[in-house]
């Protein structure tokens, strides 16, 4: 079972959440595998403070063009949908930055001109902590492309019973990364009209996967409702409220995981992981992808 847990927006307590399923899961003798792929902000150590045992480097692959080949067709320019090759009068551009490293422009080229190069984007760094198999992506500082090293992170194989993977916030492409292959998705947002807004925009990126999800209202004590009505609209199933509490702010301040240090909330997230694996039939098996995709999100 892979359950992804993600939030239209950050700071709504994503992390802390997927944390604690992950502990509990393996409190009640599973075994779990926590998967972090915000890959740019990754905090999810903090709490699980894992020994690492292995790091790995990863790259992507970049565009480049052998100009004594090239005869200036142009039809790379004509197949990148992200303008990382432009063609200015008899001169040909590469943007690096620009470049997804797709491939579509070397399979066009005729001449034979195009090729890759590796441009390392992050490092994996695997490990276990609280008896959990831990793995998450750091991205180097300044590089904007991080799909490959989330495919890279979540191309690691951890032999477990539930992974839980903390998704990127907001609803982009690093989100669609994160999505693909996941049986279930979790969503927590907090009861404000910004929280709703938010979860209803990252809810379109869910439906667009034809997943099942399900909602955590966090700092239920700020709201006056309409997300909960929003939730019951669209046939959402909620599965707790959690409320605005200090303890639990000063556990996270702690770097610590919010049931071991305060029991009484250990059985609301072992109630919240109960119903997350009851809502995927055994043998279900998720979508490769999502039903509608846009070029960014290949």
């Amino acid at each position: 079972m892979k359950i992804a847990v993600a939030s239209g927006k950050g700071g709504t307590g994503k992390t802390t959440i997927a944390t604690a399923l992950a502990y509990v899961a393996a409190k009640k003798g599973k075994s779990v595998a926590y998967v972090d792929c915000d890959v740019e902000e990754p905090n999810g150590h903090i709490l699980l403070h894992p020994r690492m045992r292995e790091r790995r480097l990863v790259s992507r692959p970049v565009v480049w063009i052998d100009v004594a080949r090239c005869n200036g067709c142009r039809r790379c320019q004509e197949v990148c949908q992200f303008s990382a090759i432009v063609w200015i009068g008899p001169k040909v551009l590469i943007y690096p930055q620009l470049c997804h490293g797709c491939g579509a422009c070397s399979l066009a080229c005729r001449q034979g001109a195009i090729g890759e190069q590796a441009e390392e984007v992050g490092i994996i760094e695997m490990g276990e902590g609280c008896g959990i198999e831990f793995a998450h992506g750091v991205m180097h500082v300044g590089h904007a492309k991080c799909i490959a090293l989330i495919r890279a992170v979540r191309q690691v194989d951890l032999k477990s019973d539930v992974t839980i993977l903390d998704a990127p916030p907001g609803a982009s492409c690093p989100v669609v990364a994160t999505l693909r292959g996941v049986d279930l998705v979790l969503l927590v947002a907090e009861p404000t009209p910004f929280g709703l807004h938010d979860l209803g925009v990252v809810l379109e990126v869910v439906r667009s996967f034809r997943l099942p999800c399900a909602v955590v209202i966090n700092r239920v004590d700020l709201g006056d409702g309409q997300l909960r009505r929003f939730c019951e609209r669209e046939g959402i199933p909620v599965l707790a409220d959690l409320p605005e509490d200090p303890a639990i702010a000063r556990v996270n301040a702690q770097g610590r995981i919010v049931p071991d240090c305060l029991p009484q909330y250990q059985p609301i997230f072992e109630e919240i992981l109960g119903e997350l694996l009851s809502l995927v039939p055994p043998g279900a098996i998720s979508s490769a992808g999502p039903a509608r995709t846009g070029g960014a999100a290949s």
